[in-house]
C-alpha cells in the first residue's frame, strides 16, 4: 500500500479518536497537506508533509509510512515523524501555558451559596446607602 485516505491516516496514526472526528476536522479546513487545504478523500503518501491545527497549536509531521489499520500507539507513531519547528512550538506553547495558567481555573467555586449570596448583598448595602444619582436638596 503506497497511498492512503488523509482521513483514515490521520484515523490510523491516532490523532483523531475516529475518522468521522478526523474528517470534520479536514472540513473545517484544520488540515493542511504540503501546504495546500485538503478533502476527506486525499491521498497521502509518504514524504508528505502534514500540517494540523489542534487546541490553538499547529502540529507538522512528515507521512513516513501508511497503514489502513489503527494499531497501538507506538506503531502508530512509526508512521510519522514531527518536524523539528512543530517539536520546538509545542513545547514553548506548553512552558507559556504553565507559566501564565488560564485565569477561570483560579476560580474555586461557582455559583455563591444562600449564605454567600446574603453575605454579598449585605456588603453591598453600604455603598448603596452613599451614593445616589440624584441631587439631595437640603
Amino acid at each position: 500500500m503506497e497511498r492512503l485516505r488523509i482521513d483514515k491516516w490521520l484515523w490510523a496514526a491516532r490523532f483523531y479518536k475516529t475518522r468521522s472526528l478526523a474528517s470534520e476536522e479536514i472540513d473545517k479546513g484544520r488540515v493542511h497537506v504540503n501546504g495546500a487545504e485538503v478533502k476527506p478523500a486525499r491521498e497521502v503518501k509518504p514524504g508528505d508533509t502534514v500540517a494540523m491545527r489542534r487546541e490553538g497549536m499547529t502540529r507538522t509531521v512528515v507521512v513516513k509510512g501508511v497503514s489502513n489499520m489503527r494499531g497501538p500507539a507506538p506503531v502508530a507513531q512509526q508512521l510519522y515523524e514531527e518536524t523539528p519547528e512543530s517539536v520546538l512550538a509545542r513545547e514553548q506553547s506548553v512552558e507559556q501555558r504553565r507559566l501564565a495558567p488560564e485565569p477561570a481555573h483560579s476560580i474555586e467555586h461557582g455559583r455563591p451559596t444562600k449564605r454567600g449570596r446574603r453575605d454579598l448583598d449585605e456588603a453591598s448595602k453600604g455603598w448603596g446607602d452613599r451614593w445616589s444619582a440624584s441631587v439631595d436638596d437640603e
